[in-house]
């Protein structure tokens, strides 16, 4: 791994590098939203959107939240991967808001016009699909090139969600291109930190069996499993769909145990690393069964299993390990820390279990729970996002 050469930040501390914005805003965003979307969904409140309310909360799920992670994580990762200088100041700043401006255009879109909300909205996956594909090819970084297929593939999503829901009145190829393209993401970065972080903390503290080490089978597996997502894009109801979601469920699964989580219960953030990415399988088992079953597994369970499962646990567990890494804070996760990591694997949970039984309780209940778990995060980390980093 390259090694970041550095320069002095004379700015506020909140712009000297990617993730401090981004995960701060993000995870204010995913909880308030949340919060608005209950009473949006019973009808109480309306936006002054013209996206449908079921529309404006998955994409801004996706293409709101998920895409300020995604931005966070990547520019504070490519000067990791590439030895150069990381994205701050004004550039950074600027990113921020165009994201923050494309909030805006989605909730008074009413009022914008469709195509103008289409592309002041979309301008941020484009622009920083742009900045990492510069410094990726900048640094010769040539093997993380990969990364940008996934960017891409959401870039093309969300501006496809918009044309759908303008001429049909509702998405529905766009929000499983968007899950899929956050999934295949989650596979790939996940398979990268997940057994890193596992060997590291199992050499150092619980000698004995490592994670495997990346190889054919993980290659295979990611085939898989892009192919599955794929013919689910395009054929979501087919029987071919379900049992290709099938296999990649199992090599999934397989692909998980390969890395020793089981021996990692002592180091929580560690173990939800493995936890979140269990939702991965889980999740294509429920669309696969969903398909093949649709009386009795309803097609919600595994979007929400993937959605606030896989891409909520995932990129929490990602948020708070790199917030306490790079603010010069132990890798410890306290209490406060443990409560977000439980609030957000129940929230996934009751919602996956309300799509079976969807008593208002229920909903309420895991809205709730995740509004504690992002909402947690920025109350936590707050202070340690908009301070200098601690020294050593």
């Amino acid at each position: 791994m390259a090694i970041p050469r550095l320069r002095a930040h004379q700015g506020p501390a909140v712009l000297s590098y990617g993730f401090r914005p981004f995960f701060l805003l993000g995870a204010l965003y995913a909880g308030l939203s949340i919060l608005a979307w209950l009473p949006l969904y019973l009808g109480l409140i309306r936006t002054h959107s013209l996206f449908a309310p079921v529309d404006w909360h998955v994409h801004e799920m996706l293409f709101g939240y998920l895409a300020a992670i995604v931005a966070g994580f990547l520019l504070t990762a490519i000067p990791n991967w590439t030895g150069r200088l990381p994205v701050q100041g004004l550039p950074l700043l600027a990113l921020v808001a165009i994201w923050l401006a494309g909030r805006a255009a989605i909730f008074w879109s009413a009022s914008l016009g469709w195509w103008q909300t289409a592309l002041i909205d979309c301008a941020f996956l484009a622009a920083l699909t742009a900045a990492a594909a510069r410094e990726i090819v900048a640094g010769r970084n040539w093997r993380n090139l990969k990364v940008l297929i996934p960017l891409g593939v959401l870039l093309a999503a969300n501006a496809v969600f918009h044309v759908e829901a303008q001429i049909a009145g509702l998405s529905d190829a766009a929000r499983r291109l968007g899950i899929g393209a956050a999934i295949i993401l989650i596979m790939i970065i996940g398979g990268r930190i997940i057994p890193s972080f596992t060997r590291n903390w199992l050499a150092r503290e619980n000698p004995g069996r490592l994670p495997a080490p990346f190889g054919r089978y993980d290659v295979g597996s990611l085939a898989v499993s892009a192919l599955a997502l794929a013919v689910w894009v395009v054929l979501p109801g087919d029987g071919v769909t379900a049992a290709l979601l099938a296999v990649a469920a199992v090599a999934q699964a397989v692909r998980l145990a390969r890395w020793a989580g089981d021996r990692t219960g002592r180091d929580l953030l560690v173990l939800v690393l493995h936890l979140a990415y269990l939702f991965i399988p889980a999740g294509l088992a429920l669309v696969s069964l969903g398909i093949l079953f649709p009386e009795n597994v309803p097609a919600a369970a595994g979007m929400h299993a993937l959605g606030g499962g896989a891409i909520g646990a995932m990129t929490l567990a990602v948020m708070v390990r790199a917030t306490l890494g790079h603010t010069g804070r132990p890798l410890k996760a306290g209490i406060g820390a443990s409560v977000i990591f439980a609030a957000v694997v129940l929230a996934a949970i009751l919602r996956v279990v309300a799509a079976f039984d969807p008593q208002m309780m229920l909903i309420h209940a895991s809205g709730t729970a995740w509004a504690v778990a992002f909402l947690g995060f920025a109350a936590l980390f707050a202070r340690a996002l908009l301070t200098p980093r601690r020294a050593a």
